[in-house]
């Protein structure tokens, strides 16, 4: 059965690669003011939403999610081509993205009643889903069956870990995203949070008293992970997720290549990529995230 992969826009893929990887992004909305929604990258570039941020410290933007009607949208052409589809969502702890999806297949059902549309609640986010975006896409290429494939992206998804660090935790606050995250840091000045999502939700990790340090703890925290599972370089994947500073993130990935390699671990350089963190996210954390996605690769 011949299948298109469809995700929302927590993925933070480059839409060239989107587009070369044939994936359709069902893009979430973003706002500086609460009422004027715009459509990350179609109607807001992500990088005019990181100069408004940095710009204006003051404003904290808030997103929100797609519609039943975005994904309708989205999901109708593919039927018509009698195409099943396979849904990758954000995590149902940060959005109910995955909930419009479930809704948009229910009201399609009714007009395409033979319809195969697998969503998956992915459980994680930002360039970590990106990652497992790719590898449905990877599996598709190379002619992997649909169940085959909604089966191996069930089983590789709760091995997902993203470890990473923010300028400061004013926004994880004003984004509600603060939870058990909420003694972290308290309220010393200078304090940066370090923080792990896993199994959908975010875990305080630590604290650093500087950037060179929290950047410094966060190569540890993936290491630490790298044993705790084992994990070998042809069998997982590892990028950098981003904010505004892409030459920052180019020094931390050129470093974590290093660092891996000092370990023992032989990381190539051109397989460590590194994907901006999009709107959706960076409300949450800032202007300033900085970390890793990890995630095992599909058997195919």
């Amino acid at each position: 059965m011949d299948y298109k992969i469809v995700t929302d826009g927590s993925c933070d893929l480059p839409p060239e690669l989107c587009r070369e990887k044939d994936i359709d992004v069902v893009p979430f909305y973003v706002s500086f003011d609460s009422e004027n929604y715009r459509k990350e990258i179609v109607e807001m570039p992500i990088r005019t939403f990181y100069d408004q941020m940095v710009a204006d410290p003051d404003t904290f933007p808030k997103s929100s999610m797609p519609s039943v009607q975005d994904y309708a949208d989205v999901f109708t052409p593919i039927l018509e081509e009698g195409k099943a589809i396979i849904c990758i969502c954000i995590t149902t702890k940060f959005s109910g993205s995955y909930q419009s999806a479930m809704n948009a297949k229910e009201m399609l059902l009714e007009s395409f009643p033979d319809a195969r549309i697998t969503v998956i609640d992915s459980t994680i986010n930002t360039v970590l889903q990106g990652l497992f975006v790719l590898e449905a896409a990877k599996m598709y290429d190379a002619g992997v069956p649909y169940e085959k494939a909604v089966e191996e992206l069930e089983s590789i998804k709760s091995t997902g870990r993203i470890f990473f660090t923010v300028g400061n935790i004013d926004y994880l606050k004003h984004g509600g995203r603060i939870g058990k995250l909420a003694g972290l840091a308290g309220s010393v000045l200078g304090i940066r949070p370090l923080i792990t999502l896993k199994e959908g939700e975010i875990f305080p990790s630590g604290v650093a008293r500087s950037r060179k340090k929290s950047l410094e703890k966060v190569y540890e925290l993936l290491w630490q992970y790298i044993q705790e599972v084992d994990a070998k370089p042809d069998a997982y994947r590892i990028c950098v997720g981003y904010g505004y500073d892409i030459e920052e993130a180019e020094e931390f990935r050129k470093g974590a290549v290093r660092f891996l390699n000092a370990k023992g671990y032989a990381a190539a350089d051109e397989e460590i990529c590194k994907y901006q963190i999009g709107a959706t996210i960076s409300v949450h954390t800032g202007p300033y995230p900085l970390g890793f996605g990890i995630i095992k690769k599909a058997k195919i």
